[in-house]
């Protein structure tokens, strides 16, 4: 939802106490060709188990816990069961009660549902978890959904240095200036405190905001000029610093001596919390697309299995090399999880422009009311040379695009290198914000699948319709109606930090294409039914990241991962399933959240 999915300067190497490599280093350590043959032989064995250190039971052992009592969707749209049985992390049979407790044994838990639903845990196959959980731990989040309004957003901040020691720096994050009244200023923020140097960060990841102490405190001097990689301070109609910062390298220059140092500790505290979070609104697998660096993967790997959600992860383009030495352990299509582990990869992600909203996703046509179309952050020659590099290491990729020459280019460049093989695991265009009706017909023929950022209708219809596109271009945003046409899968993600997780909230807004903000329908057309939208964070999802044989519907043999809801959403009001209570999530066959 930026202008690059969202600015990982929090993942700065000078972020971290002794390098940002050594960022899960207590955990384990890094593989070396030395130790890659051991985790080959590892291999074999974690494709058929379940869950770190558990082996399936026998098929006369019995079951260890069987749900009953309520109504159990083994995949949305399939006709409900009565009773589910699990054992060894994963699911021994699902049916009738009778057929079910023929597994009963002394040892079996019963889990009486009460009327509750049970269905399959939910997917967000684009979440930068690492990211987020170390922005959310580090900064205070005074985005739109906590406070919708500027008054809000304010006495937040008002509050917050009322109870935070002068000097100290007040570091907030996830202010929308679409949504939460335009810009901030210095003078804004120096009405709310100048004991405390302020920082607040934008949601889109590339602009902030400060007071005159931050700026004094940084020693960052009145003429100060531009800096490298489009780095700047914004500046007044007088020519004054008015507490605007841009890009990464002028961003740098404030945050990064605001910021605490992030230890080993620390990551894992934050990554832990925030899994907690996610796995509260019903997600028991998250995707990271391109925020976990291969140097991570052996270490976050064996810290998986004590998280409350299962993880996957896809690399970086400039970080491709780093997912050799895991390749024997399954990648794209033949996707498995690292031994002893909860935590899989899947293939290689390019970031091909920016965000729609700060109007520098690349368009054939201009923004309303401009002669600016964007621009991709690759011509089509070397977006191609990129793809192909991908392919030629036998990998699937993930290309971010919001507007829709961007993906021309990278459809163009995903045709030249695989045609429409899916024997890598399926291409995937993120967000597809601005896809045409032509372009779904191309994705369906090439056999790639579009991962929609929903929230992008959820928060920003109505500045589409107004201010960015205009009401035609605004209605075919997040086309998955026009998907559903064409018979083509697609998924819904959060792009967290960039929007809330909470995968019901997409599941909602991708029936109603409501806008929050102004309560309109955007697209009515476009619009899909609770079915479709349920399958894009369940069994679409879990195929988008290599792991549709393993997750994502509730068959027998398949994990047990599985999601208990307050209330069905089948009888729930279509704009309310987002609000919808989750009781208990369970990944691998236990339980990772109760409420």
């Amino acid at each position: 939802m930026c202008r690059g999915c969202f600015n990982p300067l929090i993942l700065h190497k000078d972020c971290f106490e002794g390098g940002s490599d050594r960022l899960f280093d207590h955990v384990a350590a890094s593989p070396t060709r030395r130790n890659f043959m051991a985790y080959s032989v590892a291999a074999a064995a974690a494709a058929g188990s379940v869950s770190a250190g558990r082996a399936a039971p026998a098929a006369d052992s019995g079951a260890e816990v069987i749900f009953k009592g309520g109504k159990i969707i083994p995949v949305p749209g399939a006709a409900p069961v009565k009773a589910l049985a699990i054992g060894g992390g994963k699911i021994l049979a699902l049916g009738s009660e009778s057929a079910v407790d023929a597994l009963k044994t002394k040892n079996s838990q019963i889990v009486d549902l009460r009327g509750r639903i049970l269905m399959p845990g939910f997917v967000d196959p684009h979440n930068h978890t690492v990211l987020s959980a170390l922005i959310f731990e580090l900064l205070t989040d005074v985005g739109y959904t906590k406070f919708p309004t500027r008054g809000q957003l304010l006495n937040e901040v008002r509050a917050l240095a009322a109870r935070t020691p002068p000097g100290q720096w007040i570091l907030c994050s996830n202010f929308d200036n679409l949504l939460q009244g335009g810009d901030l200023s210095r003078e804004e923020l120096d009405g709310i405190s100048t004991n405390h140097p302020i920082f607040v960060w934008y949601t889109n990841g590339h602009d902030a905001c400060v007071n005159s102490l931050a700026l004094k405190v940084t020693n960052i001097p009145d003429n100060i000029g531009a800096l490298p990689g489009g780095g700047h301070f914004g500046r007044d109609e007088k020519g004054q610093l008015n507490g605007l910062v841009y890009e990464e390298s002028a961003m740098k220059k404030v945050l990064l001596p605001a910021l605490p140092k992030i230890t080993p500790q620390l990551a894992v505290k934050a990554v832990s919390d925030y899994l907690r979070s996610v796995a509260a609104v019903g997600n028991t697998t998250v995707h990271e697309p391109g925020t976990l660096r291969s140097d991570w993967i052996t270490p976050f790997a064996k810290l998986s299995s004590r998280l409350a959600c299962r993880t996957s992860a896809s690399l970086m383009y400039d970080d491709m090399k780093g997912i050799e030495p895991y390749r024997d352990l399954g990648l794209g299509a033949k996707a498995t999880q690292l031994p002893n582990s909860l935590f899989s990869l899947y293939g290689i992600k390019i970031i091909g422009d920016g965000s729609n909203q700060t109007e520098t996703g690349a368009q054939t046509l201009p923004y309303l009311d401009t002669d600016n179309s964007g621009s991709a952050n690759y011509d089509a020659a070397r977006l191609k040379q990129m793809v192909a590099e991908v392919k030629a290491a036998g990998l699937p990729v993930l290309i971010h695009c919001n507007g829709d020459h961007t993906i021309d280019i990278s459809l163009d460049a995903m045709e030249a290198a695989y045609g429409g093989s899916t024997s890598n695991g399926i291409n995937r265009i993120e967000h597809s914000t601005m896809a045409r009706p032509d372009q779904i017909q191309r994705m369906k023929k090439l056999n790639v699948q579009p991962s929609f950022l929903m929230n992008h209708v959820r928060f920003y219809g109505a500045a589409y319709r107004d201010q960015i596109f205009g009401p035609e271009r605004a209605a075919f945003t997040d086309p998955a109606g026009a998907c559903v046409k064409a018979d083509l899968p697609f998924t819904l993600h959060t792009d967290s930090p960039c929007s809330p997780p909470g995968s019901l909230a997409l599941v909602s807004t991708a029936v109603t294409r409501r806008c929050d903000i102004d309560s309109s329908t955007i697209g009515r057309d476009q619009a899909v039914t609770l079915d479709q939208a349920l399958r894009a964070v369940t069994i679409d999802a879990a195929r988008q990241i290599g792991m549709g044989n393993r997750i994502g519907s509730l068959e027998k043999g398949k994990e047990a991962d599985l999601v208990i809801l307050e209330a069905d959403p089948y009888k729930t009001e279509p704009a309310k399933l987002g609000a919808i209570k989750i009781s208990e999530t369970w990944v691998a066959g236990e339980r990772k959240y109760s409420s």
